[in-house]
């Protein structure tokens, strides 16, 4: 059961990688879009700017093959900049809203704070809603579980609630896990997480692998 970790030239890509063998996976990196689609498994990771992960993206198949994937019903994992592409639009990077994937409403913001560092780096707390609590994705994951993050932009109050499964507090409150039928989202990075992050990865490649229901 191949797990793609999707390479759209914005970093981290190995780092994640390493983890996802760790915990089980059968890891194949590639920018290819029919490696993407036909993929078992699918991780978007990354950091830098949204407007230009979405253009690269489009430009290459990417995206439609992000896209194939999710409605081919294959677990999908969005990790900090990947987990914001999944947004309906976006503003970093670039001049007013772009366009995002389009798997959740809402959009992708800057954290404003005239007390807080921005970006925020660092370890923080998850703060699990009732639907994180029944997460495939976070089983094993306690309640204030601390988690590594460094991002300025975070999804804003559009975002559904009902997809919602975790929530952090830095500058405002933002989703820092989502869940949508196939599709999960981590804001913080679970492959820099130590053993806090440990269970997510490995999570993640049961469900790739049909051990836990999705």
């Amino acid at each position: 059961m191949a797990v793609c970790v999707l390479d759209y030239h914005k970093g981290n890509l190995m780092s994640v990688a390493r983890a996802l063998d760790r915990s089980g996976a059968d890891v194949v990196v590639s920018d290819d879009p029919g490696v993407a689609a036909a993929s078992d498994g699918l991780v978007i990771p990354g950091v830098g700017a949204f407007a230009d992960a979405m253009g690269y993206m489009e430009a290459s198949g990417q995206a439609e093959a992000v896209a194939h994937a999710r409605a081919r019903g294959v677990p999908i994992l969005g990790i900090c900049l990947g987990m914001q592409l999944f947004c309906s639009r976006g503003r970093e990077g670039g001049e007013g809203w772009r366009p995002g994937l389009g798997f959740l409403p809402g959009g992708c913001t800057r954290l404003e704070s005239s007390r807080l560092k921005v970006p925020h780096v660092g370890w923080d707390e998850l703060d699990l809603t009732p639907l994180g609590r029944a997460c495939p994705l976070l089983a094993g994951v306690g309640e204030g579980s601390h988690m590594y993050f460094t991002h300025s932009y975070a999804l804003d109050d559009g975002c559904d609630p009902d997809v919602v499964c975790a929530k952090t507090h830095y500058a405002r409150s933002f989703p820092s896990v989502v869940w949508k039928g196939n599709v999960f989202g981590c804001q913080f990075h679970p492959e820099k997480s130590s053993g806090a992050g440990r269970p997510i990865l490995e999570n993640f490649v049961a469900l790739v692998k049909g051990g836990l229901p999705l």
